[in-house]
């Protein structure tokens, strides 16, 4: 969530709903060199963050290899959350091979249409791990037909690219936090400070 403080819209009463909880926490599982620890490294680790997920069925026995589609699925989702936040460098090619990697995670764990007197809703009618990533999948959906997808964001600082609901009234948030807002603003000052000083800018 971003914080208000001076420089920063007023948060709106926005709600994140338990969609928008899903997507943010599979996509927050990244390493991010500042604390974050990788939770998708090997099979044993994806099985043990499962294990704390109701939404996504509890305990389930997964490989090596499934922490590994789990990656590229989580990767390809934080392009596309990038691109909300309007990070140039995810935008292009890379914003494209994200879109293309999701189309062919879509065709492999298809939805079902759930029809009860209370409503509709997607789930996913496979088990195990197939159920993980289309729980994923149904949560991005059903919330993207709202007015909201693109305030699902990542972070614009490098390399935090955390995830977070943009509840400012206009949506213009572009970090998760004041601190990660405050580091970009100071980078871009020393890198005046040193273009003005005509001292070499750093890579």
């Amino acid at each position: 969530m971003i914080a208000a403080a001076a420089g920063y819209p007023k948060p709106s009463p926005r709600t994140v709903t338990p969609m928008v909880e899903t997507v943010l926490a599979f996509v927050n599982t990244r390493a991010d060199g500042s604390g974050r620890r990788e939770l998708f490294g090997d099979g044993d680790s994806f099985a043990a963050w499962l294990a704390g997920r109701d939404e996504f069925g509890g305990e389930t026995v997964v490989t090596d290899a499934d922490a590994a589609v789990a990656r590229e699925l989580r990767d390809a989702l934080v392009a596309v959350l990038l691109a909300h936040s309007g990070d140039e460098e995810s935008l292009g090619e890379p914003l494209l091979r994200a879109e293309r990697h999701l189309r062919r995670v879509g065709s492999l764990y298809p939805l079902a249409t759930v029809v009860t007197a209370g409503g509709v809703e997607l789930a996913s009618p496979q088990a195990g791990v197939p159920r993980v990533f289309g729980t994923v999948l149904a949560a991005v959906t059903m919330f993207a037909q709202s007015s909201d997808w693109g305030r699902i964001k990542a972070c614009r600082n490098p390399p935090c690219h955390f995830g977070f609901f943009d509840r400012t009234r206009n949506g213009g948030g572009l970090y998760c936090s004041t601190g990660c807002g405050s580091q970009v603003s100071m980078r871009k000052h020393r890198q005046r400070q040193r273009q003005g000083s005509g001292a070499p800018s750093e890579a």
